[in-house]
């Protein structure tokens, strides 16, 4: 892993994500881009340029927000964006060659019943980026132990565990396997090939209604550090992703998430 990103909003734990943003790239030696992305909209006719303006203000609130990190190790590199969210941050992503972007659940709702805010889920919905969502106040520490919850096995797509392997591999972490029999079951889902197989410590198959579900029931038995999903159609946010904020209620998590791209 050696570039990762991590977008900046206005909420009130800017701070303490970065510092994990941070602490965790420095872990594994990566470059660590932060980000701000703005767009424009003038009326017709208007004539003043504030393009310019807006870039200014932006690179200098970033410079003064990392100015209050420790970055010793990391090399930080601040970029504003003009453009649309979801296109912008894709863009940026393939430019910058980020292996993983960097989420904090809520970038600037004060709803507490919130658990992704519009913008955070927003990205984790729309893009085919591998994220980390970071719980809010979350000090980094060590990657023990994971959990990896799946409703299919099958893995068509080169490098979709690759986030998995960089992480499983800088912390030496025993990777569980849940695998979710659902009503969407399939000839085949169930069989772990030769890659996944050589990451898995323990496999548990359970019978769910969803994958949600599932994590819901043997949660607890493994007691992982991190929570690892598979972002596809109907995966773990099926439902939870119609709207791109999701509550509490819907989901909670007191732990990071590993959102994996699509495996097929």
């Amino acid at each position: 892993m050696k570039s990762i990103l991590v977008p900046v909003g206005s909420s009130k734990n800017a701070e303490s994500h970065l510092q994990y943003a941070v602490d965790f790239a420095r872990a594994f030696g990566a470059k660590l881009y932060v980000v701000q992305i703005y767009n424009v909209y003038t009326k017709a006719g208007t004539m003043i340029k504030v393009d310019h303006i807006i870039e200014r203000e932006s690179l200098t609130f970033l410079k003064g927000h990392v100015a209050k990190i420790d970055t010793k190790g990391v090399d930080v590199i601040v970029k504003t964006f003009k453009g649309k969210l979801v296109d912008t941050i894709e863009l940026a992503c393939e430019a910058l060659h980020v292996d993983l972007i960097l989420l904090e659940p809520r970038t600037n709702s004060i709803k507490d019943e919130v658990y992704l805010g519009r913008t955070s889920g927003k990205i984790v919905k729309q893009t085919n980026i591998p994220a980390l969502i970071v719980p809010e106040g979350y000090a980094y520490k060590p990657i023990v132990k994971m959990l990896l919850a799946v409703k299919s096995a099958i893995i068509k797509k080169d490098n979709a565990l690759d986030p998995l392997k960089a992480i499983k591999n800088q912390f030496k972490s025993v990777v569980n396997l849940l695998l979710v029999k659902t009503s969407f079951h399939k000839e085949g889902d169930l069989d772990v090939n030769e890659d996944l197989s050589s990451l898995i410590t323990n496999t548990t198959i359970s019978e769910n209604a969803t994958t949600y579900q599932g994590v819901l029931e043997h949660y607890k038995d493994n007691d992982p550090d991190l929570l690892c999903v598979v972002r596809r159609k109907r995966g773990f946010f099926v439902k939870k992703w119609e709207k791109n904020t999701i509550l509490k209620k819907d989901f909670s998590s007191n732990l990071p998430v590993l959102v994996l791209r699509g495996l097929k």
